[in-house]
């Protein structure tokens, strides 16, 4: 019978050591629940002596008898909300799963983490967490006590590897998803910097014109007593507005923008917004991109990290970032619930291309669909940086045209009277020489 060497803390917190011959590891777990002690490792004897490596932590820790777990909160936000950075909580992350990978016993190594840990609001739920599992909550269960720093999908991984005894793997996956996301997202803002920078300096030009240089040239035009065009009278009047009523100007632009926020945030407006997104050019093709590589990788890590397919659906519907796409997914769901295939619905759904259904249909019929989504997440992010180039190299030029054509337009309106007052100079000139 194989004997399993454990560590396990008691009661009062103090550490424990100790063998058993048991039939399993899941056995050698219950041996050591019913010792009163809270396991956070379990090796094999056997498999240590024969090849010289540990096997891993199978639970990090026991739930305590009679102890209720918290129910998970559901959190729809990408990790690093609550004062903690995606870029921070990646680092802990990629920290512990090298710490419990090396055999460390998860406590100590959230107690080596938490002395090191730099940014306070972090250091502090680590801290909480440390003591949580000295209570005898399982790592998930504490995690799940702070759903704004970890989201759904990190609980349930930690869930699925606590169940799995593959810990170090799921956090490892974790990190490398966070880093993905954030490697994608930092292009997208990279792309963006750019015409929302031309356009601020096309709004400040536009005010600084409107409000000092435009009602200079009004001045001058009304000493010359000449009649003004239509265009140049349309921009005069738009000085006017903008210059006597700056504070109402900057109420309506305000009130614009609330309005847009309230309306986006009602389900029918964060539809209709949602799905223009997804065909706005030129950014339709990066957010429809970015949309099918979060749903395949996030769907790929959930289900090779073992968390159950249903289960694993309804978190990528809640994290998913876009209705129409979480639209798609609630119907996939449904399909799988019924016996079905997740191919039709996704199909059906319109949304994702033939080349992902059809890799899906694959990964299906193969067995294969962790793998398969995985891929298909890689091949979307290369895509994802072609079409950031692509969208970048034309928002350049129209932003450009853009600010040419608004300024342009204020110069020439200001400049038609006098095109035309020289015009009749001239041709009076002309007229009083052939008199003459």
């Amino acid at each position: 019978m194989p004997r399993y060497n454990y560590v396990a803390l008691d009661r009062s917190g103090n550490e424990t050591k100790g063998t058993i011959e048991c039939g399993s590891q899941n056995e050698a777990i219950s041996r050591v629940k019913d010792m009163q002690l809270f396991p956070t490792k379990i090796t094999e004897s056997e498999k240590e002596e024969k090849g010289g490596k540990k096997s891993k932590v199978a639970k990090p820790a026991a739930k305590a008898k009679g102890q209720k777990g918290k129910g998970m909160s559901i959190n729809i936000k990408i990790p690093g909300f609550g004062g903690v950075k995606p870029k921070v909580l990646t680092t802990f992350t990629r920290q512990l799963a090298t710490l419990v990978d090396a055999g460390l016993p998860l406590l100590r190594g959230l107690r080596v983490l938490e002395k090191q840990e730099r940014n306070a609001n972090l250091k502090s739920i680590v801290g909480q967490l440390a003591t949580s599992i000295e209570g005898g909550s399982t790592f998930s269960e504490a995690l799940a006590q702070h759903p704004k720093v970890f989201n759904r999908l990190f609980v349930n991984m930690v869930k699925a590897g606590e169940l799995g005894g593959v810990l170090e793997v799921v956090l490892k996956r974790l990190a490398e998803f966070s880093e993905k996301a954030q490697k994608i997202k930092g292009k997208v803002k990279a792309a963006l910097f750019y015409p929302i920078a031309v356009l601020i300096v096309a709004v400040g030009i536009m005010i600084l014109l409107m409000t000092f240089v435009v009602p200079k040239f009004k001045d001058v035009f009304g000493g010359m007593g000449v009649t003004l065009p239509g265009f140049t009278v349309f921009v005069l009047a738009v000085s006017d507005i903008i210059r006597n009523n700056i504070l109402a100007t900057m109420g309506a632009a305000a009130a614009f923008v609330v309005v847009f926020l309230l309306f986006i945030k009602t389900k029918f407006g964060r539809r209709i917004w949602d799905k223009t997104k997804l065909v706005m050019p030129p950014m339709g093709q990066v957010v429809s991109k970015v949309a099918i590589s979060r749903f395949a990788r996030t769907l790929g890590t959930l289900v090779s990290s073992g968390v159950p397919i249903l289960q694993a659906l309804t978190i990528v519907r809640e994290t998913a970032g876009n209705v129409i796409i979480a639209s798609a997914v609630q119907k996939i769901h449904e399909s799988v619930k019924e016996g079905e295939t997740i191919t039709a619905p996704l199909e059906a759904s319109r949304v994702f291309p033939p080349m992902v259904v059809s890799m899906v249909d694959v990964g299906e019929q193969t067995g294969a669909l962790p793998e398969m989504l995985l891929k298909i997440a890689d091949n979307y992010d290369e895509e994802v940086d072609n079409a950031v180039a692509a969208m970048t190299s034309l928002l350049e030029p129209i932003m450009i045209i853009f600010l040419a054509v608004l300024v342009g337009s204020i110069v020439i309106a200001m400049f038609l009277p006098l095109i035309a007052m020289i015009s009749n100079l001239s041709g009076e000139g002309d007229s009083s020489g052939k008199k003459e």
